[in-house]
């Protein structure tokens, strides 16, 4: 007789949190053997210790598996199951890639949409498509806090038949509780990124969900609503699970089944253990960055491509970012300003679709002349280091402006003794019925990146629609656009409102000489709009801010040969510096920090006495920007004998999405609608004039310039039918603008 028992495969989970950590208690309580892999090293220690712990009401269970690090981890990944952070995704596949075997795979235990990308990276073939609901915590290091049983669905991805290997996974994740396999995982997901979204929004407020939820349901429904909006033009059919049941949330639900469903769903939810969200526990008690914007992120992509309104969660997502690091500033006023926004009436535009095909069908009538002042405007050689050609070029730019617009109502520049000159054009406001009589900003810039000479080798060209030559993208055409827009409005006599176009030359450098003036222009306008060019079409809605620091270290010289021990290096101390700075970055959290320039000692004989380091930093929060601002003035010698000094500052502060910016967003989506097409947005690690207007309080509109590629490169082009389009987005937006 065999009593031998049968080898239960193993499985890797990365990342040992709430729902890492709930399934691989249960794999392991189960037989399966189990790796745990986290970058929490009092999380792994504790585990080590004591096992796996999993607390249910006054009792604790604990299981015995293996605990690494990252990078203490040796061998060969088989079945891992990832269920890090949303955000975490890309770094987590970095560590994956290179160690899972040929017939391995990644079961995405997340919250959000990552299926998409772990098979970009990985392979179809190695991955697979999972939804969990799972209400757990970590309590303390090694110990999860077990919420009771959820739902988790597993299948392949992009709704391919349930496979072997998905039911094999679904019979050993039984052990956990009523694992299900489905071939229409993303029918779940979708649901869950309605019910999801309730749940990030009761993190506004500290007080638990069920309460904000039965408390705010219009803020709610509308939430829910705008993303099954977009689920249902996708096709995608939504699946109940739990308590939570999508259809009645979808927009035009008759009132009292909605009303059912809030009661189902929040007597559920009272019943849980876990009474707050993870998103609550990121803010509230680990006061670290949340995922939501990144679960969110496909939502707002096919949305815009859709042409779909998701004011309220971008409300959310941007209520949820201005509490990283500010957890005291949460309230419930900030649900109570959700449901006002759910139950407005949704603004119609003040123009329409016949005012705006005649802007684009002139427009499109003067391509050829637009086409002309853009190869005109590209052979004016604009360098920002060469005074001499920035104040010719800002000579032909007054020229053409008179040519193409008229005087002005009022003109000033502004000299500047180091960067090119400073030049405001006011033009008065026609036929305009707006209650705000403030002006709107056209902001741009034309200084260019390219040296003065460029031109003799790199000319303008075109080739058929294909336009290229330095600065066609960055930003010429973007000006271009903006002058053909007012002259559009004018030529068809639509109202525009009044209109200050401020034109720096040196932007390209940092905006030093002239960012005073763009705040002060800023304070006094309604808006801004910042003819920057797009992000692949995109209008940008979000920049990091950028830091210019220099590490400046003095050592004590001395013969290296002679007298080894009597100096002290700087150049030694440097590498100690740039290792600790590396430390700093945050890829999660929109964090990067750039040494890119190190300078340092006279001779190789001789013990360096002075080193440089020149660093560039770009964070995505205001939080983020306090984090490294604080961190850099700490810094420290390790060498007592050296003397290390930080100095620079923050060149432009964070530009964040704020409340003001969605709304000049979503008017700039109506107003693409109306021409006949979609307009994404996108947030970007490159900085602008906007991010002075934004931090100062002006609503900014940036990115509406050239559609292109190739800033600051030899491949740098526009074209011509997006120079058209965009002036006409750009002429639309000011006409409605007028009327608003």
């Amino acid at each position: 007789m065999n009593d031998a028992q049968p080898v239960r495969p193993g499985y890797t989970v990365v990342g040992a949190g709430a729902i890492g950590g709930t399934l691989a208690f249960a794999l392991a309580r189960a037989g399966h053997p189990v790796t745990v892999v986290d970058t929490d090293r009092a999380h792994v220690d504790a585990i080590r210790t004591r096992g796996l712990v999993v607390a249910r009401g006054g009792t604790r269970e604990s299981v015995p598996v293996t605990a690494t690090t990252p990078e203490e981890f040796t061998g060969t990944l088989t079945r891992v199951l990832l269920a890090v952070k949303a955000q975490a995704t890309g770094t987590a596949l970095d560590w994956i890639a290179p160690r899972l075997a040929p017939d391995g795979y990644v079961v995405s235990l997340q919250n959000g949409f990552n299926e998409s990308l772990i098979a970009e990276r990985l392979g179809a073939a190695r991955t697979v498509a999972a939804f969990v609901n799972i209400f757990a915590d970590v309590i303390e290091p090694g110990v999860v806090l077990d919420g009771g049983a959820g739902a988790l669905v597993i299948g392949e991805p992009d709704g391919a038949p349930v496979s072997p290997r998905v039911r094999d996974l679904v019979a050993h994740l039984q052990s956990w509780g009523p694992a299900v396999a489905s071939d229409n995982v993303e029918g779940y997901l979708w649901a869950k990124a309605g019910f999801g979204a309730m749940l990030a929004a009761t993190a506004l407020a500290d007080a638990p969900m069920a309460d904000l939820i039965d408390r705010h349901r219009p803020a709610m429904a509308a939430l829910t609503g705008e993303i099954f909006a977009v689920s249902d033009r996708l096709g995608i059919t939504l699946e109940a699970f739990d308590a939570f049941e999508p259809h009645p949330f979808r927009q035009g639900t008759d009132p009292a089944a909605q009303n059912a469903a809030f009661d189902r769903l929040t007597a559920w939810l009272r019943t849980q253990t876990k009474d707050r969200s993870g998103i609550w526990r990121d803010l509230a008690v680990r006061h670290r960055p949340v995922e939501a914007p990144t679960h969110y992120t496909e939502v707002f992509h096919h949305a815009a491509c859709e042409g779909l309104p998701t004011t309220l969660l971008h409300t959310v997502v941007t209520g949820l970012r201005q509490l990283e690091g500010a957890a005291q500033d949460m309230s419930e006023s900030r649900l109570d300003g959700l449901d006002h926004l759910a139950q407005a009436p949704a603004p119609s535009l003040p123009l329409g679709s016949e005012q705006a095909e005649a802007v684009r069908q002139w427009l499109d009538a003067h391509r050829e002349d637009m086409v002309a002042d853009l190869a005109a405007y590209t052979s004016q050689g604009s360098a920002s280091d060469d005074l001499d050609a920035l104040d010719d070029c800002l000579g032909w730019l007054r020229d053409w402006l008179d040519r193409r617009l008229g005087a002005p109502d009022a003109e000033e520049t502004f000299a500047r003794e180091e960067a090119g000159d400073i030049l405001v054009r006011r033009y008065a406001a026609r036929d305009t019925t707006a209650q705000d009589h403030r002006p709107v900003l056209l902001l741009g810039h034309y200084d260019t990146v390219w040296p003065t000479g460029t031109l003799d080798t790199w000319p303008f060209r075109r080739d058929g629609d294909h336009i290229s030559g330095p600065g066609v993208f960055d930003m010429k055409a973007g000006l271009v656009q903006a002058v053909w827009a007012l002259r559009a409005l004018d030529s068809l006599d639509l109202p525009r409102p009044a209109c200050t176009l401020m034109l720096n030359g040196d932007e390209e450098t940092g905006s030093l000489a002239s960012r005073d003036a763009i705040v002060d222009e800023a304070r006094e306008s309604r808006l801004a709009m910042v003819f920057e060019a797009a992000a692949d079409g995109a209008i940008k809605t979000a920049r990091k801010g950028v830091g210019l620091f220099t590490v400046t270290v003095t050592g004590v010289e001395a013969h290296a040969g002679l007298d080894p021990t009597a100096g002290a290096s700087a150049v030694d101390e440097l590498a100690h510096q740039i290792l600790r700075l590396t430390d700093l970055r945050a890829p999660d959290a929109g964090t990067s920090l750039n040494v890119g320039v190190v300078e340092g000692g006279t001779r190789s004989n001789v013990t360096a006495g002075h080193a440089v380091g020149r660093i560039n930093v770009r964070v995505a929060t205001a939080a983020e920007q306090k984090r490294l601002g604080d961190a850099l003035a700490a810094v420290r010698p390790v060498d007592p004998r050296t003397r290390v000094e930080v100095t620079g500052g923050w060149n432009r502060p964070v530009f964040e999405r704020t409340e003001g910016v969605a709304a000049l967003a979503e008017l700039a989506r109506r107003c693409a609608a109306l021409l006949g097409h979609d307009l994404p947005e996108a947030s970007v690690g490159g900085a602008s004039d906007g991010n002075f207007v934004v931090a100062q309080g002006t609503p900014v509109l940036d990115g509406i310039g050239a559609v292109g590629s190739g800033a600051h490169a030899r491949s740098e082009n526009t074209s011509v039918p997006g120079m058209v389009t965009r002036a006409a987005l750009a002429a639309t937006v000011l006409a409605a603008l007028a009327r608003e």
